[in-house]
């Protein structure tokens, strides 16, 4: 069964003088999914933001959110946003920031509710100021929820979080999901993508190159991850044409190939004792990585 739409940009293109952020683009948002935008710095990652929350006005085609115009505060009332660069006042207590951005909304959550989601129940009586990084991203994002928005969109939302931090975050996101909201998420954690998204767009040069699910963004991507235990060593092995990246830990030799069968039989015929071969698919980063380098190198030419 396919997902209704409740956000989209249609030939939407965004450019300051000379430089293009964003070339005409086609992009939907379905209800019920977690999309994730992937790409570089100046992809133009946060400019699809901008156009889809209202913050910025497209130069040509439109956006809708919610079927209306996204500057119309009516369906800005329907979204929760954190941004990279959020800045709020410093003097004002986290419960405090909660409970004035939660009075913008028609059926905010409980104010306990949302500090026990956001992980700052213990904090709630502290001044902004007095936060270190990492627990300032979290009021952001408390702020982002606090309304029970059909829709979240969550920039970068892990940057300066530790790793049981950000793994209590996409813990977070998920139960969002399962209550039915939607959620755009930007990262450059690829990790990230994989673990949450439903859908992977990837953006490079202001223009999306590829669409897909996480699965399927490996799948476009050419080449395979082969594993083995093998006497041959990483330096020989990164000498070959067809070896990118060679990766050891301890008895298991992890290569990567853009042409896996030459490899395959390169490696059988220099190491007559290979052992525990395996033969799979990209990671989303290294299928990240191709995909970007593929559409450089076309964009070059």
């Amino acid at each position: 069964m396919g997902y209704a739409s409740i956000a989209e940009l249609r030939g939407a293109s965004k450019r300051y003088g000379k430089h293009i952020a964003l070339q005409p683009t086609d992009l939907s948002i379905r209800a019920g999914e977690v999309l994730a935008l992937l790409g570089p710095n100046g992809a133009g990652k946060t400019t699809v933001l901008g156009l889809l929350t209202g913050r910025l006005s497209a130069d040509a085609g439109s956006a809708r959110l919610f079927g209306a115009d996204p500057r119309d505060w009516r369906a800005r009332r329907r979204i929760g946003v954190m941004l990279q660069d959020g800045r709020l006042p410093e003097t004002l207590r986290v419960s405090e920031h909660i409970a004035l951005y939660a009075g913008y909304y028609p059926k905010p959550r409980p104010l306990e509710e949302t500090l026990e989601l956001a992980g700052l129940t213990d904090i709630a009586q502290r001044r902004y100021e007095q936060l270190s990084g990492g627990q300032q991203r979290r009021v952001q994002f408390a702020l982002a929820i606090c309304g029970r928005a059909p829709l979240l969109f969550v920039d970068e939302p892990t940057v300066g979080l530790d790793v049981e931090a950000r793994r209590n975050f996409w813990q977070v996101l998920g139960q969002l999901r399962a209550e039915g909201s939607s959620i755009v998420l930007t990262t450059h954690y690829l990790e990230e993508a994989d673990a949450l998204a439903d859908r992977i767009v990837l953006l490079a040069g202001g223009r999306i190159f590829a669409e897909d699910t996480p699965a399927g963004i490996k799948a476009r991507a050419s080449g395979k991850r082969l594993r083995c235990r093998t006497r041959l060593s990483a330096a020989m092995l990164r000498g070959w044409p067809e070896v990118g990246k060679v990766h050891v830990e301890g008895e298991r030799t992890e290569i990567c190939s853009h042409a896996p069968e030459v490899l395959l039989r390169r490696l059988l015929a220099a190491d007559a004792d290979l052992v525990d071969l395996e033969v799979l698919p990209l990671s989303l980063e290294e299928a990240f990585l191709t995909l970007t380098a593929t559409s450089a190198s076309k964009e070059a030419a």
